[in-house]
This record gives C-alpha cells, sequence and structure tokens, in this order.
C-alpha cells in the first residue's frame, strides 16, 4: 500500500477561500488525493488531535483557532509523501516558510498558517484515522 499522509486546510485557509487554490497547487504537483471532506471540527476532536501540545502555553489558543469555523480533510497519497508535503506546506512559521510554499504564498502568522500537515507516518496514520472511515479512504 503506498504511503499516506494527511493535510487540512485550516479555518483561516477556508475563510479566505484559499481551498480551490490550494487544492490547484497539490494537483498541478501531481499529487494524487485519495480522500477529502469538509467538516467542523468539535473541541473532542481538536483536543484529541493536538494532545501532543496539551501541556503548551499556545494549546487552548490553538483548540480555539481549529474549532472557529470548517476545515478541509485531505489524505494525500505516494512515495515519500509525509516529507513531499511538509516540503509543500513550507515552514510553520510564515516568516520563515519559502515562496513557493502554501505557507510561504499564503499564511499570515504562525498560528493562522493556512494548513496542517503530518510530520511522521505514524503520526499521519492517527490523524488519518481521527478524521477519515476506511471506507472513505479511495484506493485504486
Amino acid at each position: 500500500m503506498p504511503e499516506q499522509t494527511f493535510l487540512m486546510i485550516k479555518p483561516d485557509g477556508v475563510k479566505r477561500r484559499l481551498v480551490g487554490d490550494i487544492l490547484i497547487k497539490l494537483e498541478k504537483k501531481g499529487l494524487k488525493l485519495a480522500a477529502m471532506k469538509m467538516l467542523q471540527i468539535t473541541k473532542e476532536l481538536a483536543e484529541i488531535h493536538y494532545q501532543e501540545h496539551r501541556e503548551k502555553e499556545f494549546y487552548e489558543e490553538l483548540i480555539k483557532f481549529i474549532t472557529s469555523g470548517p476545515v478541509v480533510a485531505i489524505v494525500l497519497e505516494g512515495k515519500g509523501i509525509v516529507e513531499l508535503i511538509r516540503n509543500f506546506a513550507g515552514k510553520t512559521n510564515p516568516k520563515e516558510a519559502e515562496c513557493g510554499t502554501i505557507r510561504g504564498d499564503y499564511a499570515v502568522d504562525i498560528t493562522q498558517n493556512v494548513v496542517h500537515t503530518s510530520d511522521s507516518i505514524a503520526n499521519a496514520k492517527r490523524e488519518i484515522n481521527n478524521f477519515f472511515e476506511k471506507a472513505e479512504i479511495i484506493r485504486k
């Protein structure tokens, strides 16, 4: 089975109507979308998703932001996809993100940085399972 990763277009990206632009970037790169859906994240799901940040000072702000509006959850497939998408998204801090990356082109600050991407294969599996049922993921 090909490697999979999770990408989420955050509430700021949806609110600013960047979903189409981001999807175009992904498709022009030749990446395979295996699943996609729009949803409103509950506080409970947000706490599960960001569990590794629970003890950090920015945790409550992160939960408040990610539940502030709809998001678009995406599963992408391909060889080396986790690292590829991390690089394609750009550095978490948009001030450090290169032009041409999603965050370099669209993000405004470190919290409202348009997208979330999985940082490892293990986290990608966990995040995909948090947001998608197996039947929602298309495999060819």
